[in-house]
């Protein structure tokens, strides 16, 4: 189940990464590397799901512009990233600290500060069941 899960977010960033990027990617960021943890539905929440996945990125390292349509609460676990929601300033993060993204934001900046180190967070995301966990931004 992990690895489904992890495949089926991969699938859904590299169509945006590769649009992002042009359409060889060729010198494009390497993208994530993504699993899921856990998937809980809130049973307080009818129709609510709590879903939580790590994010790995590796040496330079990044996201295609995106959204979440969620409650998106970012851990760093290990390395520094940097993290940016259109209108609002971009912000560098070490391990201990975290980052909110609402359920309107648009997550233009998501990299891996460092391109000789990885860098490793925790998102977890509150959403509707049956709503994927990402929706990439043209």
């Amino acid at each position: 189940m992990r690895i489904r899960h992890s495949l089926a977010l991969l699938l859904l960033l590299a169509p945006a990464a590769a649009s992002a990027h042009g359409p060889a990617a060729a010198g494009a960021a390497p993208l994530p590397a993504v699993t899921t943890v856990m998937t809980q539905p809130l049973s307080a929440y009818p129709g609510k799901e709590a879903l939580m996945i790590t994010v790995e990125y590796p040496p330079g390292g990044a996201d295609p512009v995106h959204r979440h349509d969620a409650e998106a609460f970012v851990y760093v676990l290990e390395g520094s990233i940097v993290m940016g929601v259109a209108g609002g300033k971009e912000v560098t993060l070490t391990a201990g600290q975290s980052f909110y993204e609402g359920p309107k934001d648009i997550h233009t900046v998501g990299r891996n500060a460092s391109r000789d180190k990885p860098a490793k967070f925790v998102v977890l995301l509150l959403k509707d069941v049956g709503k994927p966990a990402l929706i990439p931004v043209p």
